[in-house]
């Protein structure tokens, strides 16, 4: 499955891939998504919101009843023949369902997602040969536009289905070439009229487990090959306006100048200064100019600020501290300033009675451990029960063509991949 997957959507340059939504790259991922579902004998559908479903024996009904005794179902396979408390909580649905997404940063890593969708079909191939049996649905996911590279929002197809984001809110999403979301999806073969809240399907889903390669380097610290999600760290995006004077570069006096650059720059160094003060993270990771030239100066410098902290109270300071940091020095400029939150996830604690079960499904071989990175998980996590399995990543890189899981560390998170669905769907 990676020998297919290496080659859609990498760059001969970077080395990195360049999977964003609703492009090719995207679309021939999609297709191995479902040539993969199908060579297995999966049910496969896309829902309304470009989301891709694998099925085993086909989706339960949408009342979220099934042939699956909901509520008292025994779990033998690593609980000693006795019904978990997690099967005792499962009520409206009992499906379970793992997977994560395809698409990528721009110039991303090979893991950041595919490992999760690689992973839970290759879990499904472990537990044939186990010969497991299942007793709750069974399905594998690819959420669409995780990453947000094109249109500057993460999860949008797990937002939409979580009602999250709005029909309205979502077609007014364009990239930077002027393309709406919903002409995007049409060009790529997707009705955009179907778009929104989809809690008829969420409502069939007992639980939601994503394996991700980890976005930092506590597994390697730790030694262990797997690790459990605590929590998401609430984060946002915010936009940063900076507006002055167009001008010539070779003839316009320091002093008459209302360059905005100046500002965006001691802006730049702010939320470093403030992050580093609060333990948080800020970064100012992607930035436009007009009119970009050379020899101009700008009138206008727009920059993204990505913020996340452990507590809400921490975020709220830095991004408070930096954005003061920006008027003040704005106005020293003479520079013209808005500041618009484009996204924003708070905290997600991820519900202990699921994220339990899971660690003693695991034997306690897997620590705890939080994280700064948004996942469709965390959106999902309103709406259904969810968790996440963390496998090592020895450098920490991510976002990056240089991410890396060595394949010992991969196989033990499909491993312990498996033993989570069969604990939570088989007998």
């Amino acid at each position: 499955m990676w020998a297919e997957l290496r080659r859609i959507g990498r760059d001969a340059d970077s080395g990195g891939y360049r999977r964003h939504a609703w492009t090719g790259a995207d679309a021939d991922c999609r297709n191995w998504f479902q040539e993969q579902a199908e060579a297995r004998g999966l049910a496969y559908e896309t829902d309304r919101n470009g989301n891709q479903w694998a099925w085993l024996d086909g989706p339960p009904p949408a009342s979220g009843a099934s042939t699956a005794s909901t509520g008292g179902a025994s779990n033998t396979a690593g609980t000693g023949g006795t019904a978990s408390a997690w099967s005792d909580s499962v009520r409206a649905g009992d499906a379970v369902v793992t997977g994560s997404h395809l698409d990528s940063v721009p110039d991303g890593g090979a893991f950041d997602g595919p490992l999760g969708v690689v992973s839970a079909f290759a879990a499904l191939d472990e537990l044939r040969r186990r010969g497991a049996e299942f007793t709750r649905p069974f399905a594998i996911t690819n959420f669409a536009d995780e990453e947000g590279a094109r249109f500057g929002l993460a999860c949008v197809g797990s937002r939409l289905a979580a009602g999250q984001l709005t029909r309205e809110q979502a077609y007014a999403l364009r990239d930077a070439d002027g393309v709406s979301l919903p002409e995007a999806m049409e060009a790529a073969g997707h009705d955009p009229g179907t778009i929104g809240a989809d809690p008829e399907r969420l409502a069939r889903v007992g639980a939601f487990v994503e394996l991700h390669v980890e976005q930092g380097r506590a597994l390697d610290v730790s030694g262990h090959s797997v690790g459990i999600a605590s929590a998401i760290w609430p984060h946002g995006r915010w936009r940063f306006d900076f507006r002055g004077e167009a001008n010539h570069a070779g003839t316009t006096r320091l002093a008459d100048r209302r360059d905005p650059m100046l500002t965006y720059a001691e802006t730049v160094l702010a939320a470093r200064r403030e992050a580093e003060l609060a333990g948080a993270l800020a970064t100012f990771g992607k930035v436009s100019v007009e009119p970009n030239g050379v020899n101009a100066i700008p009138s206008l410098v727009r920059g993204w600020l990505d913020s996340r902290a452990a507590d809400q109270a921490t975020l709220d300071t830095v991004v408070s501290a930096i954005e003061q940091a920006a008027k003040d020095r704005a106005q020293r400029d003479g520079v013209d300033l808005a500041v618009v939150r484009e996204s924003f996830t708070p905290v997600v604690e991820f519900g202990h009675t699921l994220r339990d079960e899971i660690g003693r499904l695991l034997g306690g071989r897997a620590p705890l451990l939080g994280t700064g990175a948004g996942h469709d998980a965390g959106i999902l996590s309103a709406a259904v029960p969810t968790a996440m399995l963390f496998v090592r990543n020895p450098t920490g890189v991510s976002h990056s063509p240089a991410e890396y899981a060595a394949e010992d560390d991969c196989v033990a998170g499909v491993l312990a991949l498996a033993d989570v669905l069969e604990g939570l769907a088989c007998r």
